[in-house]
């Protein structure tokens, strides 16, 4: 696929293919998504780093293509980061590999950089591949994967509702309109809103005050 050009299918969240195995995740994932949400939430009421260090969208050659640090990472290691993220996703099987990668510690999400080094925890990349794009969240070891990776699908649902078949060039151009969509549905490195309606709502209220 030519970037810009439409996803297979007319639909970027139809592009990603299941097997029949996972086929419960091309449902509604409103009320899945929402029980998911829940859980992650209880598992990680007694810690006190942030759910999600990070979040990705990278193109095949590596070049990103949106990214949202909830980690103190300095400017160079995030440049460090998105290279390691790439070259450990990209040339992953899609059909035979899991979507949940074990990746290297992770500073606290609170304090200074130098600081938060010193309290380090095990992290992992958990992603989904749409066409040419790979949407990737990285989150501590011990949370729950179906969450994000239901929460990455229904980010996506929302991108290409709202852009209608949207492409790579969407995100390219309309950077701040997806940032928008990403805190409506992410703050603060939690989960914030797991129904599509009220995203999409919101949305159209603040496009009207453009």
């Amino acid at each position: 696929m030519t970037s810009g050009s439409s996803w297979p299918g007319g639909s970027l969240a139809k592009a990603y293919s299941l097997s029949p195995r996972n086929v419960a995740l091309h449902l509604d994932v409103g009320p899945t998504l929402l029980l998911l949400s829940a859980v992650a939430t209880s598992e990680n009421t007694s810690r006190t780093n942030m759910v999600l260090s990070f979040i990705l969208i990278q193109n095949r050659q590596g070049k990103t293509r949106l990214a949202k640090w909830y980690a103190p990472y300095t400017d160079e290691e995030k440049v460090k980061l998105k290279g390691e993220v790439h070259r450990l996703i990209a040339p992953r099987d899609q059909k035979y590999q899991s979507n949940f990668v074990e990746f290297r510690s992770a500073p606290s999400a609170s304090g200074s950089t130098a600081i938060a080094r010193q309290n380090l925890s095990s992290t992992k990349i958990v992603y989904r591949r749409y066409a040419g794009l790979f949407f990737c969240v990285c989150v501590d070891a011990n949370d729950n994967e179906l969450a994000y990776l239901e929460a990455i699908h229904f980010f996506v649902e929302v991108l290409d509702q709202f852009f209608g078949n949207v492409c790579e060039l969407d995100l390219v151009f309309n950077f701040y309109k997806v940032y928008a969509i990403l805190d409506e549905v992410f703050l603060a490195g939690e989960i914030e809103e797991t129904s599509k309606q009220v995203v999409l709502t919101r949305l159209e209220h603040l496009d009207k005050l453009e």
